[in-house]
């Protein structure tokens, strides 16, 4: 028992090592430009004792409330089958509302436009991130101030480069990083502390209801700045499913929070002697001596804060593509154990492109923080009200007092977009465009398969009718035909098209439907699963796990059946591919030809499931929307 234990401990330890390099790099990097965007820009403050207090004891209960009680304590015991992230809570939120009322479709929709957003913060954390960390060098000597630009690139294409490698893997390397970094926040804290102690007062939240009081117009301003200690809140959600709560809340509460306040207050505690710090106050705080390794190891922890993000973005597409918000997209599974920790080329590389284009476009963090906040704000709210509806349906217990809390954080939230929307025509309007252009996406896709399948309802015969009723009068040709199908209940439209334009069947007819498990590896014995249907006709499924790359032809190799034998040679794959076009449909025809777009970029059933291209043959319809 007590070895079962320590291997529990063991690896919900690991997990914690690793969590730190994937789910806290964003929030973590926070310190690089949050208390510093107080007191420069458009809006700065003046960096007297009156303002320095007040912004920090804004700070610290803001993470405190927003980080630490919503999302660690609360939002993170909402998980959709261990999924974390706005889509997940959707999907939970649609399941337990067990209606199609228009209630629930708001829901969706809600969940849905949040997801959008969240891909806005995803492409800006990246560039913010890692252009903060390498302006630290223009600190260090003016002369690398030319070079910022293209060795933010040169980094962040290493980055996307190796994403490959898979979370886990990436945050086994990152997470000892990302450790010595938070030590490294906590003890810069408190030797600034030590020599400034009086800024602890700050902790008192006094000082930031009175400061809102009396100057409402500044602390209104403030709170855009405050809001970038709290950025990384969402992606630590959308992360959970590559690591689990405990290891999440584990990391947050033993080593990030407390070095991340501990530093902010240090930061004051530097600005109060010396006003001037205010211009970049992290780097400030270093002796002369240790600041370039300082800006080395800050590089390095932009780098994993952008992985944060970028781990969020994966959960995010494979989630929206599950829910059939987008086609289906190579994902690779990367453990064996986390089923979670995924890397999907596609995304990777799109978003490559679009963080290099970001920091061509905007050129130094300053310019960038104006469009960070917007995008993420918008999706706390809606994660809040999420939270609240599953709260309202699920809980037994402690229901009324988790509302209210609940609706406090919303009133707070919205303040933090109403403030962050002051930033709109700075910036601001870039991840909302984004994020409305992928909402448009991510409906037109939803819309227009509801649609294809509405279609193929009306046309589609029942699998026991075909068995049951005559078969047709054609000849029967040898060798075997495998009809993929994604519902073993009805009778694929291939399976028509042949019949319409071959007026042949095989001597063995194979309706095939794979099975996508929550479990790593399906042994070989689990592997396929044939019923026979009647004379020459056989149901067979196939099993993969979560880890496993779906390869068809490889299963079908193993299969060992006296009712069915098949040979490489004599069998042939058909597929249905459908081709949209426009027409008085429900749909737009700009959303129509959107759509059309769409199908003709997600990848194949032949690619997906590797059958060999000279064995496969496409049979397509029209589809009219």
């Amino acid at each position: 028992m007590s070895s079962h234990n320590d291997q529990h401990s063991s690896g919900l330890g690991a997990l914690t090592i690793a969590a730190l390099g994937i789910v806290f790099g964003d929030i973590g990097t926070s310190p690089l430009y949050a208390f510093k965007e107080a007191f420069n820009g458009h809006h700065g403050l003046p960096a007297d004792q009156l303002h320095i207090l007040a912004t920090l004891s804004a700070l610290l209960w803001a993470v405190v409330i927003i980080v630490s009680i919503k999302y660690v304590s609360i939002v993170l015991k909402y998980d959709n089958d261990g999924e974390g992230g706005v889509l997940a809570l959707t999907a939970l939120a649609h399941r337990l509302g067990h209606d199609s009322s228009r209630r629930s479709l708001l829901v969706i929709s809600a969940g849905v436009f949040a997801a959008a957003l969240f891909y806005g913060d995803a492409i800006i954390t990246p560039a913010i991130s890692v252009l903060s960390a390498v302006e630290g060098m223009s600190v260090a000597t003016p002369r690398f101030e030319h070079f910022i630009e293209p060795i933010t690139i040169g980094i962040i294409i290493g980055l996307f480069l190796i994403q490959k490698k898979g979370t886990g893997s990436v945050g086994k390397f990152f997470g000892p990083i990302t450790a010595l970094w938070f030590l490294t926040l906590g003890v810069m804290g408190v030797m600034s502390i030590a020599q400034t102690p009086e800024v602890l007062r700050a902790i008192n939240p006094w000082y930031a209801l009175h400061f809102t009081i009396h100057n409402p117009g500044s602390a209104f301003v403030l709170l855009s700045a405050v809001f970038l200690a709290l950025t990384g809140g969402e992606a630590l959600y959308a992360d959970m499913g590559h690591f689990g709560a405990k290891a999440v809340r584990l990391a947050w509460f033993g080593l990030v929070f407390p070095c991340l306040i501990i530093n902010y207050f240090g930061q004051g505690a530097l600005v109060l002697r010396e006003p001037a710090a205010a211009a970049n106050p992290f780097f400030l705080m270093a002796p002369p001596s240790l600041l370039i390794p300082l800006v080395v190891l800050a590089t390095a922890a932009t780098v994993i804060a952008s992985q944060a993000t970028i781990s969020g973005a994966y959960s995010m597409t494979l989630q929206a593509s599950r829910l059939g918000y987008l086609p289906r997209v190579r994902i690779l599974h990367t453990s064996d154990r986390e089923q979670g920790q995924i890397y999907i080329p596609s995304v990777n590389w799109l978003m490559l492109l679009a963080v290099i284009a970001l920091v061509l476009a905007f050129k130094s963090s300053g310019a960038l923080a104006a469009a960070y906040g917007i995008a993420v704000s918008g999706t706390m709210i809606i994660t809040t009200l999420l939270t609240a509806y599953v709260t309202r349906i699920s809980a037994r217990t402690l229901r009324r007092p988790t509302l209210i809390i609940l609706g406090f954080f919303t009133l707070l939230e919205i303040g933090f977009f109403a403030s962050n929307l002051s930033k709109l025509g700075e910036g601001g309007w870039f991840p909302l465009t984004l994020g409305g252009c992928i909402f448009l996406m991510l409906t037109t896709w939803k819309e227009g398969s509801m649609l294809v399948a509405d279609q193929r309802r009306q046309i589609d015969i029942p699998m026991k009718d075909f068995i049951e009723g005559p078969m047709p009068d054609v000849p029967h040709v040898r060798g075997t035909a495998i009809y993929l199908t994604s519902d073993p209940t009805i009778v694929p439209s291939a399976l028509f098209h042949n019949l319409k334009h071959y007026k042949v069947m095989h001597e063995q007819t194979v309706f095939l439907h794979v099975i996508n498990e929550n479990v790593p590896y399906i042994p070989d014995r689990r592997r396929l699963t044939v019923s026979p249907l009647s004379a020459g006709l056989f149901t067979l499924t196939v099993r993969f796990g979560f880890r496993e790359e779906p390869d068809i032809p490889k299963a079908l190799s193993t299969l060992n059946d006296e009712a069915l034998r098949l040979d490489a040679m004599t069998t042939t794959f058909f597929v249905a591919r459908s081709t949209v076009v426009d027409g008085p449909g429900a749909l737009p025809a700009w959303r129509c030809a959107l759509y059309s777009w769409m199908t003709r970029q997600a990848e194949g059933a032949g690619t997906y499931y590797r059958l060999p291209a000279n064995q496969v043959v496409e049979l397509g319809t029209q589809v009219m929307l």
